[in-house]
């Protein structure tokens, strides 16, 4: 089946603006206002089939969005470990070489959480089972049974973290993971891609 997916990152947090690594926040209303505002120029397809991390802040920004999502833990963000909830500030002062290295090596991961690379494994397999993913629907923000996704869906939309989009970069273009220092995903921004017979593409996002 050919697929149409776009991903879009959630709205900003408080954590973020304050350059603080992710708590599982829930949007603030800062952020709940920018969803409400991005909604009319995100044109998301009427048809699309919505995905959303199980993250608050994606399920906080898919409600500002008006969009009815189906729960995917194949789009959680990347596990920081030990360092969920501290500032980067100081991480610096504390841990200053584990941080350089996490900031540009792919393979690190001092916090005992999950490394860039490991992140690109689950994101490929994440792509490679969206099929799955579409026919047997999953778990729905209320945590019940959803229906079973029509089979001929082609629409996609994934509401996620920018450490998963540039993870799904990165697999789309079979790069390697080393380039993921040079990717940057604002809050609210998407990436689209595109599956054919001859694998994913990037498009650039028709907004």
């Amino acid at each position: 089946m050919d697929i149409r997916l776009l991903l879009i990152s959630h709205a900003s947090t408080a954590a973020m603006r304050a350059a603080r690594f992710p708590a599982d926040d829930p949007l603030d209303a800062r952020g709940l206002a920018e969803a409400g505002a991005a909604r009319a120029r995100l044109s998301i397809p009427d048809d699309a089939v919505v995905f959303v991390s199980p993250a608050v802040c994606t399920r906080d920004t898919a409600s500002a969005l008006g969009l009815s999502a189906v729960v995917n833990k194949g789009l959680a963000d990347m596990d920081y470990g030990l360092w969920h909830g501290r500032r980067l500030a100081d991480l610096a002062v504390e841990a200053p070489q584990d941080l350089g290295a996490w900031t540009c090596d792919p393979d690190a991961a001092a916090h005992g959480g999950e490394s860039f690379s490991q992140l690109v494994k689950r994101v490929g397999l994440w792509l490679d089972g969206l099929d799955n993913a579409l026919s047997e629907g999953g778990t729905g923000l209320t945590g019940t049974k959803t229906n079973r996704m029509p089979r001929n869906a082609q629409n996609v939309v994934a509401i996620t973290h920018a450490p998963v989009i540039r993870a799904a970069l990165v697999c789309a273009l079979a790069a390697s993971p080393a380039v993921f220092s040079r990717i940057e995903i604002a809050p609210l921004s998407t990436v689209e891609l595109r599956r054919s017979r001859c694998g994913w593409t990037w498009w650039p996002a028709s907004q």
